[in-house]
This record gives structure tokens, C-alpha cells and sequence, in this order.
């Protein structure tokens, strides 16, 4: 009879050892990618938030609604290149279906805010979700006067296709956890859409997407 040959139990305790390894290493990396996301993403809304204040204080006025053009047209360099200038009635006029269409004065604020500097990007883009800035998740940001069923009347930056673990991790970081109380609240979206604040979500469920919206 021939001897049969195999694996010792040394050898496929290595090989189990070594499978786990990589195992750990390949979940270890997703955590720091999802991580990583979920540090840009509340950097984004922070950013946005920063950038509407210092415009603000430079020119007291509120970006988006600034204006008229010709006005802001004037003062040179990357101001003479933007399209879109505001009704200057003291008020952000984006309403919760225009949050990430950049119809209103949605896009009229990203412009005016790279004109003048507080945030990267082309001030030239124009009134259409090209013009607003993309987030860690593949979704867009965009600011509102209408936010999330239950938020007032007020200045708001949304962002959306955010996964449920990242905007519990978000909402838990910059706030109570809570999708529906609090300054940080979320509405359930569609995946791969980007879904206007409606109805406030009731619990972050992991396997889920959310639009979540911040004060400016």
C-alpha cells in the first residue's frame, strides 16, 4: 500500500492562522475607509457651515442670497465669472425639494462662497446638481431653508446617501444620535438617490440611507 500524504495539523494550523490574518487585515481596512468617510463627511457639513459664517462676516449678507449680479459681478476676479446673483430679501429661498437640485438659491450660494474663497470648487457651475458639492458617500451636499419635518424655519446643509452606521456615527458625534430630535436630524432616503429632508426617520437602521441635515 502506498502512503497517503496530507496536511499535518501544524501546517493547517498555519494556514487557518494565516487565513485569519488577512481576514482581520481586509475588515480592519474597511473600518478605517468607513471611518475615514464618516470623519469627511462631517468635516463637509462643518465646511459648509464655516463657509456661509465667514462669507457672513465679510460682506453681511447670506450667501445665495447676495446681490443683484451686476453688483457682485463688480468686484473682480472670480466674481466677474459667476452667473447667479440673489433677491437680497434677507432670506435663503431653498425649499426641502430644491435642497439637492440646486434650483433657488441653492446653487446662487455655493457660487458665491467659492467666489469668494471659503470653499473649493468652480464658481462658474450653474443652477443644476452639477453645482453642488460631492460627499464622502457618493452623494451631494446642499443648503435649505426647509429641512427635516420637525426642524424650524431656518439655514440648513444637507447631505445625502449617507449609510445608516455612518449617520448614526455622524449624529452621534456632532449631536444626540437621535434621527428625529436634536440639531442633527435625517430623513430615510432611496438608495442611490438623492432623496429631499422630508419625514424625520424614527431609528438609524444599519442596513439604510439617510439624508441628515445640519444648521448653517
Amino acid at each position: 500500500m502506498k502512503n497517503q500524504k496530507g496536511f499535518t495539523l501544524v501546517e493547517m494550523a498555519i494556514v487557518l492562522v494565516i487565513i485569519g490574518l488577512l481576514l482581520g487585515g481586509v475588515l480592519k481596512g474597511q473600518e478605517l475607509i468607513d471611518n475615514s468617510k464618516i470623519k469627511n463627511a462631517i468635516n463637509d457639513l462643518k465646511g459648509i457651515s464655516a463657509a456661509n459664517n465667514g462669507y457672513f462676516d465679510r460682506f453681511r449678507a447670506q450667501p445665495g442670497d447676495d446681490g443683484p449680479l451686476a453688483t457682485l459681478q463688480a468686484r473682480g476676479g472670480s466674481w466677474a465669472t459667476i452667473t447667479l446673483g440673489g433677491n437680497a430679501n434677507g432670506n435663503l429661498d431653498v425649499t426641502a425639494a430644491q435642497t439637492f437640485t440646486g434650483a433657488g438659491e441653492n446653487a446662487t450660494f455655493f457660487q458665491h462662497v467659492r467666489a469668494a474663497g471659503f470653499l473649493a470648487g468652480d464658481q462658474t457651475l450653474v443652477a443644476n446638481v452639477a453645482a453642488l458639492p460631492v460627499n464622502s458617500f457618493g452623494g451631494v451636499m446642499g443648503v435649505t431653508a426647509n429641512a427635516v419635518t420637525g426642524m424650524p424655519l431656518g439655514k440648513y446643509v444637507c447631505a445625502s446617501r449617507i449609510p445608516g452606521k455612518a449617520a448614526r456615527a455622524i449624529d452621534v458625534s456632532m449631536d444626540n444620535g437621535d434621527p428625529d430630535s436634536g440639531t442633527i436630524m435625517a430623513t430615510t432616503a432611496v438608495a442611490g438617490a438623492n432623496t429631499a429632508p422630508g419625514a424625520a426617520a424614527t431609528v438609524y437602521v444599519d442596513t439604510a440611507v439617510y439624508t441628515l441635515c445640519a444648521p448653517l
